[in-house]
């Protein structure tokens, strides 16, 4: 009966020892782990294929794992366009900043540039807004501003880039924003009987975002502000301002500057 007992006794450390061995065999830890190339295939793939969150989750992972490699570099710019499709409008303008200060002189630091102008290009008005009609030119522009400073970077500092062109559309579109703003404000303080208020924000409208169609309004603004104020010198410089630009038919006329075709302010 002892021999018995002995016998079982072994055959189940025979069997534990079998198992223990199997399982160290097949364990996570004992298998190859991907190099930094197939972990950057890996991501481009899934990024290729509009699964962002994947895409993000991998980038995530080689950048931790190996910091230092060109796969690397390459997966933080890739990071920037996958948290800007993927909705992480924060994370992608972090991103964009890191990549931006670390590496000034890459070769598509402008592509970091045009997807963080991008980011608050698009940040849309809120449900309510859109369903209430909500007029954006009333709102406080912060990210508007934002944007257009992002894309003039890329036409003034890079403008052989492939996203010149483009930015430069963008930023004719966020001028005119801007300047309605700042003309909206002055009407605001010419409501007010806050006239020095108005011809200053006026001529900010002007002087910042030249060539906006807002402009003959900010004209018509600074001139009304300075017969209120009784400064007839500067209404009738203003009057005269207004009368070349736009005549009496509207139309403008305004000359040329001798400034590059890209310059709007």
């Amino acid at each position: 009966m002892f021999a018995t007992v002995s016998a079982r006794r072994a055959v189940l450390i025979l069997l534990l020892a079998c198992a223990f061995v199997g399982g160290c065999k097949t364990h996570p830890r004992n298998k190859p782990q991907p190099s930094p190339e197939q972990l950057y295939k890996q991501a481009h793939k899934r990024l290729d294929s509009y699964d962002y969150k994947g895409a993000i989750k991998i980038y995530e992972n080689l950048t931790a794992r190996f910091p230092f490699t060109e796969q690397a570099r390459q997966s933080r710019l890739d990071l920037i366009y996958a948290y800007y499709r993927e909705g992480e409008t924060e994370s992608a303008i972090d991103a964009a900043d890191t990549f931006i200060r670390e590496n000034p002189t890459h070769p598509r630091v402008d592509y970091a540039w045009y997807i963080k102008g991008m980011v608050d290009f698009e940040r849309a008005p809120n449900i309510m807004e859109r369903l209430f009609h909500t007029d954006l030119t009333k709102r406080p522009p912060t990210n508007a501003r934002k944007s257009f400073e992002a894309f003039r970077t890329v036409v003034e500092q890079y403008p052989k880039s492939e996203y010149a062109h483009d930015s430069l559309q963008r930023m004719i579109y966020l001028r005119n924003r801007l300047a309605d703003y700042e003309v909206h404000v002055a009407e605001y303080y010419m409501r007010r009987g806050a006239y020095v208020g108005a011809a200053q924000r006026a001529n900010r409208a002007i002087e910042e975002y030249d060539g906006a169609p807002s402009t003959r309004k900010a004209l018509q603004i600074m001139i009304a502000s300075y017969d209120k104020l009784g400064l007839d010198d500067r209404a009738r410089e203003t009057r005269d301002v207004y009368a070349l630009n736009f005549g009496n038919n509207g139309q403008t006329q305004v000359a040329d500057r001798g400034r590059p075709w890209w310059k709007l302010w």
